[in-house]
């Protein structure tokens, strides 16, 4: 047995002892705390038998450390789109921009505005932050990065990823980007800004002489939680309240609980368990909760993780109506986890609930009013020069509208 075999196997084998132990393993055959670890041991024999097939009867003498990296790569991305195995030279590389190499004197971190998951194997874009330099380049959710600085992102971790479109304020990033109904990929390039500089200021509006509120927040960071509860605080208590939480992707779970709790008096609104990681109910606490008043909550499929959050425990506890269409699905914790050799695990070890038991990294949040963008609407926004593109009923917008109206305060 050659010693590039030999590696590969223990490599392999180390990854599942390690996985097993932790009881995070999806594999068939592999259930922890229900069938022993033989299982595992069983897989790795498959698996062994599997490189000797690759080894011996291939077309050419392949490259086993390279197989063995792509197979590791796919268990753990098996598992979820969080979940990563990261080589050494991966694991070095994330570390070096995790430790804020990329900053700037004042401690600033470049970014683009694009918040990033992987589907269909390659990084694709959740949501884009209005106003960012990704915006500007008319980079929309769905589209797909198929490399970033020539590096594919096809066995890249989502963490990864996002670390890398990060850097110094002022600096690039240049990445092939697969945009729907278009055949060739673009060559696009974007100019890094500080993170607190393009975030938007809170979107705010009055409809029906002042008895609707809208409020947009883009983010869920502490600093906007706190504007929306002072705008909800300002006002009379009566006053209906329209959230739009479309493309709100970017923020703090602990505040989204919070923003949510300023609706809900009571009940849960969300909970967050693993295998083994000890479940945690966040109830409602009635000395943050503000309003009764009635309650509808936008969103669609850039709306993820702190988002959904909010639109979940508002559907569950029925305290308003969710317009729009199906959310992106992204809530849960991971662990980094050191390997011998250099490399890395990065695992999912719990997931956040809505109050119904719905795993939102699973099932995502569907609103019990559906209204997907119309043509015009997909139209504009698919358009190369927004600036021409001919303007768009706002469908989504105009239906919480008329919600909130037949609605009594």
């Amino acid at each position: 047995m050659s010693k590039g075999f030999q590696r590969a196997i223990f490599g392999f084998s180390a990854l599942l002892v390690v996985i097993v132990f932790l009881g995070a393993v999806g594999l068939h055959g592999v259930r922890a705390n229900t069938q022993s670890d033989d299982g595992a041991y069983r897989e790795m024999g498959v698996y062994e038998e599997v490189l000797k097939k690759v080894q011996t009867d291939y077309v050419v003498d392949p490259n086993i450390d390279k197989v063995t990296d792509g197979a590791l790569h796919g268990l753990l991305e098996g598992l979820d789109a969080d979940s990563s195995y990261l080589s050494p030279a991966e694991y070095a590389t994330y570390k070096q921009h995790r430790d804020g190499e990329d900053k700037d004197s004042t401690g600033g971190v470049g970014v683009t505005g694009l918040n990033m998951s992987k589907r269909f194997g390659y990084a694709t874009v959740v949501s884009v932050i209005p106003g960012s330099p990704a915006d500007k380049q008319n980079i929309e959710d769905g589209d797909i990065l198929e490399s970033i600085e020539g590096q594919s992102t096809r066995e890249m971790s989502v963490a990864l990823i996002r670390l890398l479109l990060e850097g110094k304020p002022g600096t690039n990033v240049t990445f092939s980007l697969v945009r729907p109904r278009k055949a060739e990929p673009d060559k696009v390039t974007l100019t890094r800004v500080k993170a607190a500089d393009e975030i938007p200021a809170l979107g705010q509006q009055e409809y029906e002489s002042s008895s609707i509120l809208y409020l947009k927040p883009v983010v869920l960071t502490k600093a906007r939680v706190d504007e929306v509860i002072g705008k909800l605080k300002a006002g009379p208590k009566n006053r209906k309240v329209l959230l739009d939480l479309r493309n709100v992707a970017l923020g703090d779970e602990q505040q989204a609980i919070r923003l949510a709790n300023a609706f809900i008096e009571t009940g849960t609104i969300a909970t967050l368990e693993g295998q083994k990681f000890p479940k945690q109910v966040f109830s409602a606490q009635k000395s943050e909760f503000i309003t009764s008043a009635p309650l509808v909550v936008l969103v669609n499929h850039g709306t993820s993780g702190s988002g959904e959050l909010i639109a979940g425990a508002v559907l569950d506890n029925k305290r308003g109506d969710v317009v729009g269409d199906r959310t992106f699905g992204d809530g849960s914790v991971q662990k980094t986890i050191e390997l011998p050799g250099g490399g890395a695990v990065i695992l999912s070890v719990a997931k956040y609930a809505t109050p119904g038991g719905k795993k939102i990294q699973d099932e995502a949040v569907t609103p019990n009013v559906v209204v997907v963008p119309s043509l015009d609407e997909q139209i504009a926004a698919e358009s190369e020069d927004k600036s021409t593109a001919p303007p768009a009923a706002d469908d989504q917008l105009n239906k919480g509208l008329s919600l909130l109206k037949a609605k009594n305060s």
